[in-house]
């Protein structure tokens, strides 16, 4: 019975993002209505998603289903041109032309390494203890983001020239996730 219940939220996921793609590409007076609309769209295919099918199964194929839409849209709209010839002075350079300086590697190796790591593990434990649904969902899909979460934080704090920028971010993420799952924790 609820096989077909499952395709419902990918309907206005698929209108919300084509009319998101036409508000980019139609720069006129509608545009603002355009987005709107496309948004009102995409939030319907969440309440859809979330009323046929509940909280848990509802939000994750409404969040697939714009996902899907939204590579169906990429997809649509792929243009192959050939490439112009690059300057010598129009390559990309290096990720950091300032003057290589110990305490900034060490510093950047510490916020790839256990910095990420703990952000990471901060967003996992906040899935595991704020997210609804069976606690042994909420703790597989929490523990299965950490690697790939961690990796992410590993590869932008590695490419950011802004030490600080990192720093501030993975301190922000890592309070934030982790006073979440504790504040949640303590209080129920």
């Amino acid at each position: 019975m609820s096989d077909w219940l499952d395709f419902i939220p990918f309907v206005p996921a698929l209108a919300g993002i084509f009319v998101l793609l036409l508000a980019w590409k139609q720069n006129d007076g509608w545009r603002p209505w355009r987005l709107l609309v496309a948004w009102a769209l995409l939030a319907t295919a969440l309440a859809v998603g979330w009323q046929a099918l509940g909280p848990v199964r509802g939000i994750f194929i409404g969040i697939t289903g714009i996902s899907i839409a939204a590579f169906l849209a990429v997809a649509t709209n792929v243009k192959i041109r050939p490439a112009k010839a690059v300057a010598g002075r129009d390559v990309a350079l290096e990720p950091s032309d300032r003057k290589r300086v110990a305490w900034r590697g060490w510093l950047r190796g510490f916020l790839a390494g256990p910095g990420s790591g703990i952000a990471a593990m901060g967003v996992g434990l906040m899935w595991a203890v704020c997210t609804p649904g069976a606690p042994q969902t909420r703790m597989v899909i929490g523990g299965l983001m950490v690697p790939v979460l961690w990796a992410g934080g590993m590869a932008w704090t590695l490419s950011d020239d802004k030490i600080i920028r990192a720093f501030l971010v993975l301190l922000g993420v890592s309070v934030v996730s982790l006073g979440a799952a504790f504040l949640k924790g303590t209080l129920s």
